[in-house]
Order: structure tokens, then sequence, then C-alpha cells
């Protein structure tokens, strides 16, 4: 074969050097690219989402079961919300509402559910939805400590009886004593109060708050005869809220099961009132 000449040999020797500058300088790119791609690909600072908050309403009113003390809502009701939204994974949430539109505000979503000593009746239930029963009592007569002439519901004719307003206790003072003879009253205890001025005969009132309230406000007062009747207590949601309806149904469960219902109860009334 025949020797290149030395001008043939300088211009392949050239073209090959800038075919590899090429090739080379294709590599550098894909390289930074990829660079850039990992850089701007970096997963961010992971942050915890915050918690769903359970807003659950009551009248605040009704010691031991949900009152204000220093400023703070307390009692039965308030610590079984706050364990009830802790099994669900929630932030609890307490808020008060009037006892007479309580319902309402609840079917107009000012608060997602009620935890708030409500009774389960059949009237109630044309309009909302109730869990399991989380507690259960009864309708009980109180008078003063000194009274001997109430001994029976039949004794309660033509006296006066002290109710909390728009209460199921209410319904059956009417059917004792005269209606206009029914004084209604925000509070429980205002009305056990005023056994002791003489103001009313006779108090119809939850056999656990009447008790609370000799206990620990040294009350002049007894109860009489055996419970008009028995409440059962649920938590009041509204009827389209099966989901939560569920979740509530499987925490109570959990809280009852694990002792934390248990300790809760005999904390607030010195005994487990879930009943059977």
């Amino acid at each position: 074969m025949e020797k290149l000449s030395k001008p043939l040999t300088l211009m392949l020797v050239l073209v090959l050097g800038i075919a590899v500058l090429a090739g080379c300088g294709g590599d550098t790119t894909a390289a930074v690219t990829t660079t850039e791609a990992v850089t701007t690909t970096e997963a961010p600072p992971t942050t915890e989402a915050p918690k769903a908050e359970l807003t659950y309403a009551m009248s605040g009113l009704y010691k031991p079961f949900n009152f204000t003390k220093d400023g703070e809502l307390v009692g039965f009701d308030v610590e079984i919300g706050k364990a009830l939204a802790e099994k669900m994974g929630m932030t609890a949430n307490p808020v008060t509402n009037p006892w007479e539109t309580i319902i309402e505000g609840l079917k107009s979503k000012k608060y997602d559910v009620i935890i708030g000593s409500m009774a389960i009746t059949e009237k109630r239930l044309e309009q909302v939805s109730f869990t399991n029963p989380y507690y259960r009592s009864g309708a009980q007569i109180f008078v003063g400590a000194d009274n001997t002439d109430i001994n029976s519901k039949e004794d309660l004719a033509g006296k006066k009886i002290g109710v909390v307003k728009a209460s199921t206790f209410k319904d059956i003072a009417v059917t004792l004593t005269d209606e206009d003879k029914v004084v209604g009253y925000d509070s429980d205890v205002i009305a056990l109060q005023d056994l002791t001025t003489g103001r009313i005969d006779a108090v119809i009132t939850d056999a656990v708050v009447g008790f609370s309230a000799i206990m620990e406000n040294g009350l002049e007062i007894k109860d009489v005869a055996e419970p008009l009747y028995i409440d059962e207590m649920g938590i009041t949601v509204r009827k389209e809220d099966t989901a939560l309806l569920a979740d509530l149904n499987a925490a109570l469960d959990a809280i009852i099961a694990d002792g934390t219902y248990d300790a809760i109860s005999k904390k607030w009334l010195g005994r487990n009132i879930l009943g059977e």
C-alpha cells in the first residue's frame, strides 16, 4: 500500500481530533444534565399533617358531666370526648351551646357531634342518630331533707317541680303535676338549691347529678322512691354521618375494653355508670 502524503495525513489527524472532542463534549453535557436532574428532584423535608378536629357540644351547665371550672370545660362528658378523639387520631375540641337549640346547632353543622348527656328517645331519633349508650342513669325525685310529704311520684300531684328546660325530666313532670307548676331551670344544680329555700317542692333530675350535689355541695336534700325510669345516654350524630357514627362506636368499645372508660367514670361519679 502506498504511504499517504503528509498533507493528507495531517488532515486526517485534525478530523479525528475534532470527532474526539465532540464526543467528550457530549459526555460532559450528559453528566451535567444528570447532575441537574438529581438536584432538582430531591425530596423536600417531610412535615406531619395536622390532625383532624372533633368538635363536640354540651350545655356546660350539667355538673359533674359538663361544667366550667377556672374558665375551662371539665367533667365526665368532656373527658369521654377527649378519650374518643384520641382513639380516632383526632384533636378534641369541646364547646358549649344552649341546650334548647343544641340539636339544631348539630344539624346546621356548628359542631360535629353532641357529647352532652343526651338521652336516646324515639322523638330525637327522628332527627338525629345516636351511638351505643355511653352511660345509663335514672330520673330521680329529690326533695328537701326535712320533707315528709313526698314519698312517691303520686305525692307530686299539685306540687311545684323543678326541671331543666327542654329535658326529658320536664316531659315526665307535666304528667305528675299541673303544667303551670312545672318550673324550668337552666341548671339542675340551681333547681336543687331551690329545694332548700322552699321555692319548689321537688326536683326531677338525673340520680347521679343529685347524689353529686349532696356529696360535693353539701345540699340538704334527699332522694325518694325508685327511679321514675332509666335513661340511656348516647353521643348524638347527624343522620348522614354514618362513617363517623361507626368510628365513634368503635372508639367507645376500645375505651371500655382498655379501662379508660372505667377510670373516667370513677373519677367523676365514684362508680362505673355504663350499666347494662
